[in-house]
C-alpha cells in the first residue's frame, strides 16, 4: 500500500513525527508532500500581535499552490493522508483527491471547537469566531472519508457535536516516540539515563503547557496543603494560565517548588526517570476527560510511576488497575496527596519492578501496535467504494 502523508502538518508535535513512523512500521510505502510552516509555533493559541498573525495566515495559504502542483503530480497511490493541524489542508485538498478518486484519511487528533471554545473558553459559544471554527470543522470533516482521533471518546464528541456517522471515524493512540522515552532505547542510544535520589524526599514532576486541560491549579493547591512533608515539587512549562499560576504561588505559602519554563525536548527522558513520581492532567474540563495527553504515553513509556485524573479516555488504555498508576478525581487535590501518599506506601514494591512497570500497558501503544491500527483504517478505507 502507498500513501501521500500531506498538507502543512505540525512537524513539532510528538502526533505527527509518531504517525509518519507508524504508517512505515505498518509497512506503507510513504510518499511526503510536505510545507512545514509552523517551525518554532509551539502553541498556535499564544501567537500575538496582528503583525505575528498576518504572517502566519500569509505563510499558511501561501503554502498551498506548490503543495498542490506537488500533488497534481505525485505517482500512484491508494490515499492521502492529512496530519494535525489539517483543517485547511483537506478543504484544499478534497477537490483534488475526488478528481483522482482517492479517499482522505485526516488525523484530526483534536476538535478546534472543542479547544478554543468548550475548554480554554477564549470565545464564548455565541461569539462570530465560535460559529466559523465550528462550521469549518463540520466541513472539514464532510471533506474527509475517515476523521481519526485518539480516544474513543474523542470521536463520540465528532459524533455528536458534527452529526457525523460513527463508521465515519476510527481511533489511533498517540502513544510515545520510543527513542526519546523508552528507558532502555535512550540508554542504548548512548543517552545517561537519571535516577531519584535515595533520600526520603520525593521530586514530584509535572510538565507540560499551562492550559485549563492539565489542571494545574490542583497541583499547586495540592503543594500548598503538602507543606512539612517531604515533597519537592518541579513544574516545566509556560502558556495561557501561566499569569494565574504564578499568582496562585505567590499569594500563597512559601512552597518547595521549582517552576522551569522550558527545557529541550530531548532533556525531558532525564526529568522524568530523575523523578519519584510524574504527574498527568487534572482538568476538570470535557476534554480532559476525552484525551490522553502525550505526557502520560511519554511517563508510562519511561516506566515510571504516575498520578492523573481518571476518565472514560485513560480507561480505554488501561482498563484494570496496574502496578505504579494511581488515577484520581478531578480538580481535588487532596485526592493527588492521598495518591502521592498510595505510591510512598508501594515505593519499593515498584522500584522491584524496575523495567517491567507498565510492560503491559505499553505494548497498546508501541510503534507495532499503532503501525497496525493505521494500517487497519487505511485497508478499511481502500474497501469503500470511491466518492463519486
Amino acid at each position: 500500500m502507498r500513501v501521500i502523508l500531506w498538507g502543512t502538518y505540525d512537524t513539532g508535535k510528538p502526533r505527527n513525527r509518531i504517525l509518519r513512523a507508524a504508517l512505515s512500521e505498518g509497512g506503507i510505502e510513504v510518499i511526503e508532500i510536505h510545507s512545514d510552516i509552523w517551525s518554532g509555533i509551539e502553541d498556535k493559541s499564544q501567537v500575538k500581535g496582528l503583525g505575528a498573525k498576518l504572517k502566519s495566515l500569509l505563510t499558511w495559504i501561501g503554502s498551498y499552490p506548490r503543495l498542490v502542483l506537488r500533488y497534481s503530480r505525485a505517482p500512484e497511490h491508494d490515499a492521502v493522508v492529512v496530519g494535525y493541524l489539517g483543517h485547511l489542508d483537506v478543504l484544499i485538498l478534497w477537490p483534488l483527491a475526488r478528481l483522482k478518486g482517492k479517499p482522505i484519511v485526516w488525523d484530526a487528533f483534536l476538535s478546534l471547537y472543542d479547544t478554543i471554545v468548550q475548554d480554554r473558553k477564549l470565545v464564548g459559544p455565541g461569539h462570530p469566531i465560535a460559529w466559523f471554527v465550528w462550521a469549518w470543522e463540520w466541513l472539514a470533516c464532510r471533506a474527509s472519508t475517515r476523521v481519526v482521533l485518539d480516544t474513543a471518546a474523542h470521536a463520540a464528541l465528532f459524533t455528536g457535536l458534527y452529526r457525523l456517522p460513527a463508521r465515519r471515524t476510527a481511533v489511533a493512540l498517540v502513544g510515545a516516540e520510543t527513542l526519546s522515552f523508552d528507558r532502555e532505547a535512550a540508554q542504548g542510544a548512548g543517552v545517561a539515563i537519571q535516577r531519584p535520589s535515595a533520600g526520603d524526599e520525593l521530586t514530584i514532576l509535572f510538565y507540560g503547557q499551562f492550559i485549563p486541560l492539565h489542571g494545574i491549579d490542583t497541583i499547586v493547591r495540592a503543594a500548598q496543603r503538602a507543606i512539612g512533608r517531604p515533597y519537592r515539587w518541579v513544574l516545566i512549562g509556560r502558556g495561557q494560565e501561566e499569569a494565574r499560576i504564578r499568582a496562585l504561588i505567590d499569594t500563597g505559602p512559601r512552597l518547595n517548588l521549582e517552576w522551569i519554563s522550558w527545557v529541550p525536548y530531548g532533556d525531558l527522558i532525564n526529568w522524568i526517570t530523575g523523578s519519584d513520581l510524574c504527574l498527568g492532567i487534572f482538568g476538570d474540563t470535557g476534554k480532559a476527560s476525552r484525551v490522553i495527553p502525550n505526557k502520560v504515553f511519554q511517563i508510562l513509556s519511561a516506566g515510571q510511576p504516575l498520578v492523573t485524573r481518571d476518565s472514560p479516555a485513560i480507561r480505554e488504555l488501561l482498563s484494570e488497575p496496574i502496578p505504579g498508576v494511581y488515577l484520581v478525581p478531578p480538580a481535588d487535590p487532596q485526592a493527588l496527596l492521598d495518591a502521592i501518599e498510595r505510591f510512598r506506601a508501594d515505593r519499593s514494591a515498584i522500584a522491584a519492578a524496575g523495567g517491567e512497570l507498565h510492560a503491559t500497558a505499553r505494548e497498546r501503544f508501541a510503534l507495532p501496535a499503532l503501525g497496525a491500527a493505521w494500517l487497519s483504517i487505511l485497508q478499511e478505507v481502500g474497501r469503500e467504494p470511491a466518492e463519486a
